[in-house]
């Protein structure tokens, strides 16, 4: 465990804070979670190892408590790019409001630990695309927020127009061919 991080166990619950903020994990009962506050360290223990049922929720439950520790500490992002002439982003009274071609603005509500960072608001043609991030301490709420959004309108493969992550590559199909001439 990093320094500045604090760690409480209650029954079947380990409650993790820190510098960015606190997370909380309900373990299933047939796992125990043992905390070493001198040598630093959360040890999950499985008193089973030969069901397969508590080895899968084993490895599950350390990774979700190593994934706690990281998002109070470090916090995770998620960055996010628009594509496409005319799109835009923006956030108002805790909604993130996407214009992306539809004749309807489409309003999403923030979930509640995610922050919503707008670098570019709006594109300039198909080049320059509208810029902006998703942080917070719970991993799975912010990439679970960003596939959402990138769900409304995916980029499609032809001019690459519509919500990606970033980091994603779009492989573009060539389209139609014209022929020259007449029969």
């Amino acid at each position: 465990m990093p320094k500045g991080v604090k760690v409480e166990h209650h029954e079947r619950t380990v409650k993790i804070t820190g510098p960015l903020g606190a997370a909380e994990f309900s373990y299933d009962p047939c796992l125990t979670v043992k905390i070493d506050e001198a040598g630093g360290r959360i040890d999950v223990v499985n008193p089973e190892p030969e069901v397969r049922h508590n080895k899968e929720l084993h490895g599950t439950t350390r990774a979700l408590i190593a994934n706690m520790i990281v998002g109070v500490t470090q916090g995770y992002q998620k960055k996010m790019e628009i594509y496409g002439t005319g799109y835009n982003v923006k956030e108002q009274g805790g909604k993130l409001v996407l214009q992306v071609g539809f004749a309807h603005l489409v309003e999403m509500p923030v979930p509640k630990g995610v922050k919503v960072t707008i670098d570019v608001a709006a594109t300039r043609g198909n080049d320059v695309p509208a810029k902006f991030a998703l942080s917070g301490v719970d991993k799975y709420a912010v990439a679970q927020f960003a596939a959402e959004i990138r769900k409304v309108k995916p980029p499609e493969p032809y001019k690459g127009k519509g919500i990606r992550y970033a980091d994603e590559h779009i492989r573009h199909k060539v389209g139609k061919a014209f022929a020259s001439g007449g029969a």
